[in-house]
């Protein structure tokens, strides 16, 4: 197994930023998780403060350069991605907005994302379930069950908020190892590689369980229902003609 790049994607337009604070420690968080399952990843965070006039830049001009063109290739690239917002108006920023304006529909697909979001309370705690999940699901990413949102407060007085980012930051984990390991494997609904003919019959013959006396099905068989024994099926669907129920 190769080692996964994790990027992460922060909107903080302050210096310091909670923003970038809560993507680093998810990443963090994410990374203690991998390093659980034997797997080493890097991370690599993309602020989009300082891209903020090259974006409008690309959404003016209509193709991409410099560091907004390395920041989408990184995106493209990563096998997961970790994207906070600061909250406005109940939703994600606009420069949060237009910089996945800028991302191909394919960029995200099936790649495990995780979302986050900080506010000045904790009102604004429904944007991820309101705003983000509607935007990621577009871009077809595989989004990760917990979203983390961390009010003002959270930083300094609520301790659930680092098992919030541990969880959600082991589920991203989880994603990530699944996706790189089930990378190559044999489609379950494909035959095994090297069977020939006589090795399928061998292998279709029924097993007797143990102790029991009574057969089963070989693995790999779908049990046939009684009612649907000696190819019956079910009754043939009938349909009263329309005229025939203007009679009635």
């Amino acid at each position: 197994m190769r080692n996964p790049t994790i990027v992460i994607v922060s909107a903080g337009l302050s210096e310091p930023s909670s923003t970038a604070l809560l993507g680093e420690r998810l990443g963090e968080a994410t990374r203690t998780a991998l390093d659980r399952a034997g797997v080493s990843a890097s991370v690599e965070t993309i602020g989009l403060r300082g891209l903020a006039h090259g974006i409008a830049d690309t959404m003016t001009m209509g193709f991409p350069s410099g560091a907004v063109g390395d920041a989408l290739d990184a995106v493209r690239t990563a096998d997961a991605v970790i994207a906070v917002t600061p909250t406005f108006k109940a939703g994600y920023t606009g420069l949060f907005k237009s910089f996945w304006d800028l991302t191909s529909d394919d960029d995200l697909l099936g790649k495990p994302v995780l979302l986050a979001a900080t506010g000045g309370t904790a009102r604004h705690s429904l944007m991820i379930e309101t705003a983000l999940r509607p935007l990621f699901a577009y871009l077809h990413a595989d989004v990760v069950p917990t979203g983390v949102f961390a009010a003002t407060d959270d930083f300094g007085t609520d301790t659930t908020l680092q098992t919030r980012i541990d969880r959600a930051g082991g589920e991203l984990a989880e994603r990530l190892t699944w996706r790189l390991g089930a990378t190559g494997r044999q489609h379950p609904a494909e035959p095994a590689v090297g069977l020939d003919s006589s090795d399928v019959a061998e292998d279709s013959a029924p097993a007797t369980d143990a102790g029991s006396g009574e057969k089963r099905a070989p693995v790999g068989t779908t049990p046939q229902r009684p009612h649907l024994a000696g190819g019956g099926g079910l009754p043939a669907l009938k349909v009263t003609p329309f005229e025939d129920l203007l009679k009635g």
